[in-house]
């Protein structure tokens, strides 16, 4: 049985839920998420928060079976639902199916580890999309095999996530070498790893990258934990760590259409510090204009950086068949794009 107990010298309505929980309701919170003050068919609040006064005070309550209904010092009432306030209690944070945390990962994985799924699962059923984007998402990167022998058989897969976003280089690009080549993606040259387009604004949440054909030898596709590497480096060099998350520098994509900059920190977090994202691409790297007392110690910590994510303690290889599909969260794992 639930107990109710207004504590007017604190401002707050302390409720003891029948499950063992005690939790206290500021009267400005209870006041601002009334229920009668949301639109009933959107779900939107309406209510408006400047006309409801800081200092408002409940005058009184009543607790019956799972309803609380509150009388404030305006005569006005509210009255919500108990089931509702256990869910909301202020202080724990609101629950958000998007956190599955995540699974920082080694060489140790190895090839039978990578999530992996089949197209026609995802096209099919919605249980099989939400598996594969929590797998994913957790990993960092997964394997979809059996798509059709043409660039839409990707980009269907890719829309069952959610709209494509365009760059300066389309919405799809072809990693291939070509004459007169605008990056390096497009040269035979094998690039070391790393995210893409640190240069934007906003860098692609996902990013696909689906095989065609390979006919060239070698140019195997690598792929590293940039999150398990940062968690590595936050223990084994914390000065390295903290100029990597909380120094920005700046990124540069330009050519004869288009300069592109940006100023990213390497190691991004997020408000509980836990690493959410990792813009790390020394070839668009643009000149660092850090202090001089500053330079030569953030040179060391970005070079350290570099140097492990070329470690053999956090590569995997990934062989990518021909029709097969990888998505790979941009800001997670670094990639590399030769042969795929």
């Amino acid at each position: 049985m639930a107990n109710a107990i207004l504590r007017t010298e604190t401002g707050v309505v302390e409720i003891d839920f029948s499950t063992g929980t005690t939790a206290a309701f500021p009267f400005i919170w209870l006041k601002d998420n009334d229920p009668a003050g949301f639109h009933p068919q959107t779900h939107e609040r309406v209510a408006d928060l400047t006309a409801i006064d800081l200092d408002v005070a409940v005058k009184s309550l009543v607790l019956e079976d799972d309803t609380l209904t509150l009388v404030w010092d305006t005569e006005e009432t509210s009255t919500f639902d108990l089931t509702w306030l256990a869910a909301h209690i202020p202080g724990q944070r609101a629950a958000d199916p998007a956190r599955t945390g995540f699974t920082h990962w080694r060489k140790d994985l190895g090839a039978d580890g990578i999530p992996r799924t089949h197209a026609s699962a995802i096209l099919e059923s919605d249980e099989s999309l939400k598996d594969w984007l929590v797998q994913t998402q957790t990993f960092g990167y997964s394997i979809v095999e059996g798509l059709p022998d043409s660039t839409e058989g990707g980009m269907d897969v890719a829309r069952r996530i959610g709209f494509l976003r365009q760059t300066n280089f389309g919405v799809t690009f072809e990693v291939q070498s070509k004459p007169n080549p605008n990056n390096l993606a497009y040269t035979p040259i094998a690039l070391p790893l790393h995210t893409d387009l640190t240069n934007q604004e906003l860098p692609p949440g996902f990013q696909f990258l689906h095989c065609l054909a390979n006919e060239a030898q070698g140019g195997g596709s690598l792929f590293c934990d940039g999150y398990a590497i940062a968690e590595d480096l936050r223990s084994s060099d914390p000065e390295a760590f903290e100029l990597l998350s909380t120094v920005s520098v700046p990124f540069r994509f330009h050519d004869e259409e288009t300069d592109i900059r940006n100023r990213k920190k390497v190691i991004n977090l997020d408000e509980d510090g836990q690493v959410i994202e990792i813009c790390f691409n020394a070839h668009l790297a643009d000149i660092f204009d850090l202090e001089p007392a500053l330079m030569t110690r953030y040179y060391r910590a970005y070079r350290k950086y570099m140097m492990m994510t070329r470690s053999d303690d956090y590569l995997g290889s990934t062989p990518i068949n021909s029709l097969s599909f990888v998505l790979a969260c941009a800001s997670f794992p670094a990639k590399q794009h030769a042969g795929v």
